[in-house]
Parts: structure tokens; sequence; C-alpha cells
């Protein structure tokens, strides 16, 4: 989960984006706040659904790594592993060491749990096999995103070596789309284990399917695809950008019959996670968000020009508020004995989380950003070219 551009960056902002971005954050809020502080669905239907908030993200996350990567190819800049990594890791580990940190420092405060070994989050594989309740659990999304990070480049630097000999761009379609192909094979196989009661419970459920990697990693590829499709397909680019409203609409109609589904199909007491669902779900969740991230890139849509009043500034600090939300809303109600069902406890862990995600991106964040775009500047070689990727249509001017 990535701000979009810094504070100082002389591009202007992508609305569409940044409302995206604090709708996510917002969703992920509401359903944590039911499961650590209400004990319901304060937030109505948001409460119920807001996890996929988190697949909101891998989109977002999706689109604009692979976006920045294919735009440098497009001017046939030679990828550098060592200033890739070096920006990754520089924008997503600093405050993240540091909220990991005071997990282990002061566990009492920050979940009242030990979280599991610290190597595990140290190679970001604390996602593999982790059990629902361990404190900084939600570092599992994260995992996922970093995973994702060492992988995606390889596959680029095999595509521009391979670009001499391969004519066409389809192969990247079709190795993307068989990736999302694969992935529901995984879970149908993986509910079939773990995907149904057993006296009661699914215990199998999250460590296998929810939190795992090859299960839930499909969920950054719509943002791949938009991003193929924005620099390799131009002349399909601009006639997808001419179509801002019919758009949003079939992203707002796909993403409310994938939340009928979810609310309906997803969990069934007595039953277990729907297969369909399961097995589907998560995928159509995914585009159906990809839907909605295309139309915030196209100007023609309301999405694209509305500018909601805050959401820049929540997408901005949205990675702080991730990593820093739930050890809010343990704390504070349980050292200040607050009125888990009062409206003043849920402005009080509010501002709370805006505060603190607020104050880690100016002290943390954007230092180390500023420091880095001075450093590090670009994830290319300085000098080097390589063979440009084939589009479907001549590049534009």
């Amino acid at each position: 989960m990535n701000v979009f551009r810094q504070a100082s960056s002389p591009h202007p902002r992508l609305q569409g984006l940044d409302t995206l971005r604090a709708l996510a954050i917002l969703l992920v809020f509401a359903t944590h706040y039911q499961d650590f502080v209400s004990g319901q669905p304060t937030f109505g239907w948001a409460s119920t659904l807001g996890r996929v908030g988190v697949d909101l993200f891998f989109v977002l996350s999706g689109y604009l790594i692979a976006n920045q990567i294919f735009a440098g190819m497009q001017r046939d800049q030679v990828l550098s592993l060592r200033n890739f990594y070096a920006r990754r890791f520089l924008r997503t580990l600093p405050v993240f060491y540091l909220v990991l940190a005071a997990y282990f420092l002061f566990p009492t405060y920050m979940g009242g749990k030990t979280p599991p070994d610290l190597w595990r989050f140290l190679t970001f594989t604390q996602n593999w096999q982790l059990q629902p309740g361990t404190a900084f659990s939600h570092a599992w999304s994260l995992c996922v995103e970093e995973q994702f990070y060492l992988v995606l480049p390889a596959v680029v630097l095999l595509a521009q070596f391979s670009a001499r000999w391969l004519k066409s761009i389809a192969w990247a379609w079709l190795l993307l789309f068989g990736l999302v192909g694969l992935a529901i094979r995984l879970r149908a196989g993986l509910w079939a284990e773990h995907g149904l009661e057993v006296d009661g419970y699914t215990r199998g459920y999250y460590p296998h399917i929810y939190y795992a990697t090859l299960a839930r990693a499909d969920g950054l590829l719509p943002g791949v695809a938009i991003a193929l499709l924005k620099n390799f397909h131009p002349s399909a680019w601009a006639a997808v950008q001419r179509r801002g409203q019919v758009l949003l609409l079939g992203g707002l109609l796909a993403c409310g019959l994938t939340a009928w589904g979810l609310l309906n199909f997803y969990y069934v007491e007595g039953y277990g996670y729907g297969r369909a669902m399961t097995v589907y779900g998560y995928s159509l969740v995914s585009w159906s968000f990809g839907l909605l991230l295309l139309t915030g890139l196209c100007p023609t849509s309301s999405l694209a020009r509305w500018r909601l009043p805050g959401a820049a500034s929540l997408a901005l600090w949205s990675y702080s508020i991730y990593l820093t939300h739930k050890a809010v809303m343990f704390a504070l109600p349980k050292f200040w004995l607050l009125d888990r069902q009062s409206g003043t406890t849920l402005l009080a862990i509010a501002l709370a989380c805006l505060a603190l995600g607020w104050l880690l991106y100016r002290l943390v964040e954007l230092p180390l950003m500023n420091w880095r775009d001075g450093r590090v500047p670009s994830s290319f070689k300085a000098t080097e070219t390589a063979a440009p990727l084939p589009t479907h249509s001549p590049r534009p001017a």
C-alpha cells in the first residue's frame, strides 16, 4: 500500500485514486472496529464487508508499481534491481519496522499478545500458516505485496530480454490470465480441504486461503492488467478514456453484485465458507475494483473529477494508519476505560488513528521519501536502453 505521490511532487494528484485509497482504509477501519471495539456492525454493511478494503489496496498497488515499470520500459529504459528494491524498501520498510518494534517492545499496549517470531516479519513470511488472532496479524497483506515486489521485476527483466524475439504483447496477457486461472484452481482445491465446518469450526480457512500468498496474490493482477493496457495498447487506452461514465456505472454495478454475493454466500452458519465466493469471489472482487480503478484514471468520469474533501490527506496517511489502527483500537478502550458502544469512543479512536497516521507520515515516511528521491531518483539504469516490448499500435508522439 503505497502513497501515490509525495507532497513535494510536481505532478498533479490523481483524485480518483485518492478517493479509492481513502475508501480502502475506511473499509478496513470499519470491519476492524467491529472486530476489536464494538462487537457489532457499527457501520452496517461496511463493517461486514470491510475486509475487501485490503483487496482494493492490492489492486491499487498492482497498478502503481506495474505502471511505473511499464512506463520506463516504453521509454526503452533498463530496470535496475538495485534501484527498484532500494526505492521500494525505503518507501515501505522504515515505518513498518518502527511499528514492528513497538509491537515487540510494548506488547501489552499494542495488542496484548506477543507477535509471531520476529524473523517471520523480517523475511515477510509472517502470512504463511498465520493463525487468526495473533498480534500484528494485519501485516499479512504487506507480506503479500512485498513478495509480489520481489517477483515482478524478475518477470519484467525476462520480458525485456525476450523482447527481441517475442513479437506480440499477447503473451503477457496470456501469462496474466493464466495466473488468475491458477489461483482459482488452487482455491478450489484448498476450499475442498478447509472451507467447510468441522465440529462447528473452519480452522484451516484463514491460514491456508485467506492469508496465503498463492491464494490471494492474484488480487494485484487487475492493477497490472490496467498498467499493461495503458502502456502497450495506446489506441485502446484512448478509447477507454472516453468512456469514463460507462465504466463507472459498470464498476459500481460489479461491486454491488459482488457485495451482495459476499453478504449472502461468503460464510453460511452451520456450513462454512461458500465454494463459489471462495473460489471465484476473491477474483470477482478484485476485478470489480479494477473497473473502479480504471474509472478513476478516466478524466471523463465523475470519480476522476470529484474532489472528495479529505481524501487526499487520508490517502497519504493510509499506510501508517493501516499499520497502527488495530493497536489504537486495542489500547484506547482498554487503558482509558472507554465505553465500547459509545459514539465518543468512536470519535476518539478515529481522531487518534488520524493523528498517528499524520505524525508517522510527516516524521518518517515523507522525509525518507525525499531522501530516497535524492539518492535513488529512478528504478531504472541511468544510461542503458533495451528493446521495448511491442505494442498493438504505434506509440503516441
